[in-house]
């Protein structure tokens, strides 16, 4: 029970910062631009992000005529769902999953995000959809495999797979300066 709460709360906390990291890009670029930036809720816009969740939440659902509804709206959660499963490898203080084969668990979920993209597009039965979707994974392929390729050779200098044995080895050197030329 304890562990379904800390890796809940941790992926509460992920949400929410993902909101105040938004805050902060549209408070650098209003800064950028000499205004001053989304400060209408509460005290200099802390509040911000969370009215733009209420505000998302509460728009009106769209559905396209030729549509398969139920597939068009779980697509979207099923993406959510698979992006959140990779913060809970990440190594903190306290881990919710700590496996040998952690790196090849974390290139598996990067790659099942091509299936929720490939779905939405076909859900909506327009070509242009398709078409778009195609396109999309196809970019995602080839960065998934350079990104691969660049991990694998940071755990090839460890000998394991292990996500917090690859934190722990980088307490006394950074593997940046070992992988310089």
């Amino acid at each position: 029970m304890i562990y379904f709460l800390t890796c809940l709360i941790l992926l509460i906390l992920v949400l929410i910062s993902v909101g105040f990291f938004t805050l902060m890009e549209r408070k650098f670029l209003s800064y950028i631009q000499l205004r001053s930036g989304p400060n209408k809720v509460s005290f200099i816009g802390m509040l911000q992000p969370f009215s733009d969740g209420l505000k998302l939440f509460t728009k009106e659902n769209i559905i396209p005529m030729y549509s398969n509804a139920l597939v068009y709206f779980i697509c979207p959660i099923i993406g959510l769902i698979q992006s959140l499963f990779l913060w809970i490898l990440f190594p903190f203080y306290f881990n919710c999953i700590e496996f040998n084969f952690g790196l090849l668990f974390f290139l598996c979920c990067l790659s099942f995000g091509v299936y929720s993209l490939i779905i939405c597009g076909w859900s909506s039965n327009s070509s242009y959809s398709v078409l778009g979707s195609i396109r999309s994974i196809s970019q995602s392929i080839s960065y998934e495999v350079s990104l691969s390729l660049i991990i694998l050779c940071y755990f090839s200098l460890m000998d394991s797979y292990n996500l917090v044995g690859f934190y722990m080895v980088q307490l006394n050197s950074w593997f940046l300066f070992i992988s310089f030329p």
